[in-house]
């Protein structure tokens, strides 16, 4: 079994590298992402057409402020940098299974 905080450690790591190829590939086929606005991502390559963009720009980058775990879950505290004038504090839920994120809740 893969630890779920590696995983999500990969995924920060594909991230903060904009590295699309990667990152997509910590995701499930039919992951569901509910995004700060309440708006949902649904499937990988909903995911991929969202970041691709974000990523060519090369300004988005994720900080972890902290980091807990339970079972599937894994929730962090980012401070999300370039992806607005500001940088953003949120929460951040995951939930790995058979070692791909299939769920991701944006909260605050």
């Amino acid at each position: 079994m893969t630890d779920p905080r590696a995983v999500v450690e990969q995924q920060l790591t594909a991230y903060n590298s904009h590295d699309i190829d990667a990152f997509a590939a910590a995701y499930a086929e039919d992951v569901l992402i509910q995004r700060r606005d309440g708006s949902l991502l649904q499937g990988r390559q909903a995911l991929r057409d969202h970041y691709t963009g974000q990523f060519a720009q090369g300004r988005c980058r994720a900080e972890i402020l902290g980091r807990l775990g339970e079972g599937d879950w894994v929730v962090d505290h980012e401070l999300a940098h370039g992806v607005a004038a500001d940088p953003i504090r949120t929460l951040v839920a995951y939930r790995v299974r058979e070692g791909l994120i299939d769920r991701v809740d944006f909260l605050g």
